[in-house]
């Protein structure tokens, strides 16, 4: 696949909008979270991310193994090294958040 040169509200290409972009879209980052503590069927996943529908998550999957983000082995779905290291800034970001939540 070669990587986007656009993405919805930018024409630039610059990786980080490509990347809010995927990341934007339904059910991405749920998936995301989902897959950094295990890997899971796809019933499993389905189930965690309250009952998505198999369209939509098949979908997701499909963007998320494109991008090198999520694999697809015999245990099920599970992040790729990519999708880890993007799961480390994720988790961060849950860090951050529930701090700047103390501010309201």
């Amino acid at each position: 696949m070669k990587f986007p040169d656009k993405a919805r509200g930018s024409n630039t290409g610059r990786p980080i909008m490509v990347m809010f972009d995927l990341l934007g879209k339904k059910w991405s980052l749920r998936i995301l979270w989902e897959l950094h503590q295990e890997a899971l069927n796809f019933r499993n996943l389905q189930s965690r991310c309250d009952q998505v529908s198999p369209t939509v998550l098949n979908n997701r999957l499909k963007e998320l193994r494109e991008f090198d983000l999520v694999e697809h082995q015999k245990d099920g779905y599970s992040l790729t090294q990519l999708g880890k290291e993007l799961s480390e800034h994720l988790i961060a970001l849950d860090l951050w958040a529930n701090n700047w939540k103390k501010h309201f």
